[in-house]
């Protein structure tokens, strides 16, 4: 179980603005639990690129309802209103309007008529809303990286725990048929014990040197800032109009971890998923020779003695005394005692990636002892777990874990020192470390609920 690293009470006193008031959110008792038959009505919190492809997916599941989206850019949250409103009233031939648009989370979150909630906001809003989200009694879908400080990622899942909410973190890559078939491979010993796994993705964050624009109509920008540090608005963190790209926001350190917390949240959790490290996490931090210009380079080592490299190659490589996996998405070669037993690399290369991964579980898992978790669709298993009020394949902690290990390979890159880590309390060890690393002070009156 994940433990705070810090205790609540010493937290709050010391980093949060002494007098401030706790947000006002409803405190109600849960409902009876959704049955299969019944509707799960779903709010909608963040209207970008990403919300509008998890929008769409909620939108085309049977027994949901969209029934509110939310954002602080009035265009964004207009746009995602009739996205709702043109589906649904396409699908029933009749003109429906039953989408109401909020500027404020909280405000959406006093709907006692809404079941869950869909968190697809920058990074530095992920744990403030979802620990609200918990506390008004809703289910949670958050995308990834779960958080954007080690802090916020155990309260976060202490307050999942606490009020007994059904949580799915978006690691969608868990859902996906390559990823669990080389997970098990690992996890059967069928490349024998492993050696090291080298996990790729871009590179850490740095501070926001953006110069000032000229603010974008219609969103409230300092909404947008929320617990971050007062900033002049640019257009790369909060694209003007509806964007179809991904904002760059991820690049700078007062928003997120760069791409060790976008794509790494990704392959470290594809990494934790093979090597069984989902309630666990490295126990030490080894940062590159050059960490202070590095891009890659940075080790994690786990109690099993498995050092994870940060490369930049995309995918994942797991190392065996026996063979070598390498997965990513849509991707997949496994290599056995030096005969390559599947391949697919590329669009055009034949078998079939399905038949390449059916080939695969027939000859080398037929038998096995270990099966994962199988999920085909991330968004249909978050509804179902709602129904059956069991976890769903990414849950709370699992995402925490993941994010963890990703914020402690950033510490290698912005600080440059070998750390021990002890996973069982989330805490720097044997002296190294600061405390101060793992959380930040937030702006003004914001708070975990």
């Amino acid at each position: 179980m994940l433990t705070p690293v810090l205790k609540r009470r010493s937290f709050l006193t010391t980093l949060l603005a002494a007098g401030v008031a706790p947000m006002a959110l409803p405190s109600r008792i849960w409902s009876a639990p959704v049955g299969p038959n019944d509707t799960i009505r779903i709010g909608i919190i963040g209207c970008g690129i990403q919300s509008r492809g998890l929008t769409s997916g909620f939108l085309k599941l049977p027994n949901t309802k969209v029934v509110a989206v939310c954002d602080v850019d009035t265009t964004r949250r207009e746009n995602h209103q009739q996205i709702v409103h043109e589906f649904y009233s396409k699908q029933t031939q009749t003109e429906f309007k039953g989408c109401a648009v909020f500027k404020d989370f909280r405000e959406l979150l006093a709907r006692e008529d809404i079941d869950a909630v869909v968190i697809a906001t920058p990074d530095h809003w992920h744990a403030i809303i979802a620990v609200a989200a918990a506390k008004a009694g809703k289910d949670i879908y958050c995308e990834k990286p779960l958080t954007d400080t080690v802090f916020e990622a155990t309260s976060l899942v202490a307050a999942i725990q606490k009020h007994n909410r059904v949580f799915q973190t978006g690691s969608m890559q868990r859902s996906a048929r390559e990823f669990r078939v080389a997970c098990e491979l690992v996890r059967n010993g069928i490349i024998g014990k492993i050696t090291r796994v080298n996990a790729g993705f871009g590179g850490p964050a740095k501070p926001c040197d953006l110069p000032a624009e000229e603010l974008e109509p219609g969103l409230d920008w300092d909404f947008w800032q929320g617990p971050a540090p007062v900033r002049a608005y640019n257009s790369i963190l909060s694209p003007r109009g509806v964007n179809k790209h991904f904002p760059m926001w991820r690049l700078y350190r007062e928003y997120g971890g760069g791409m060790v917390t976008d794509w790494g949240a990704h392959h470290l959790d594809i990494t934790h998923w093979g090597l069984g490290m989902d309630r666990s996490g490295p126990i030490e931090i080894l940062p590159p020779a050059d960490w202070s210009t590095a891009v890659s380079g940075a080790k994690l080592r786990y109690s099993n003695g498995v050092e994870v490299t940060h490369v930049v190659d995309n995918g994942v490589n797991f190392f065996g005394e026996d063979g070598e996996i390498f997965v990513n998405r849509g991707k997949i070669k496994v290599t056995l005692k030096g005969e390559v037993k599947a391949s697919f690399l590329a669009k055009e290369d034949q078998p079939s990636l399905n038949d390449q991964l059916g080939k695969l579980e027939q000859e080398l898992l037929k038998d096995a002892k270990v099966r994962l978790y199988s999920s085909t669709d991330h968004k249909a298993d978050f509804l179902h777990s709602i129904v059956s009020r069991k976890q769903p394949i990414a849950d709370a902690e699992t995402g925490a874990r993941t994010v963890i290990g990703c914020h402690l390979l950033g510490f290698a890159y912005y600080h440059g020192q070998a750390l021990k880590w002890n996973p069982a309390n989330n805490a720097f060890a044997s002296g190294t470390g600061d405390a101060k690393w793992l959380h930040r002070e937030y702006r003004g009156d914001w708070r975990l609920a």
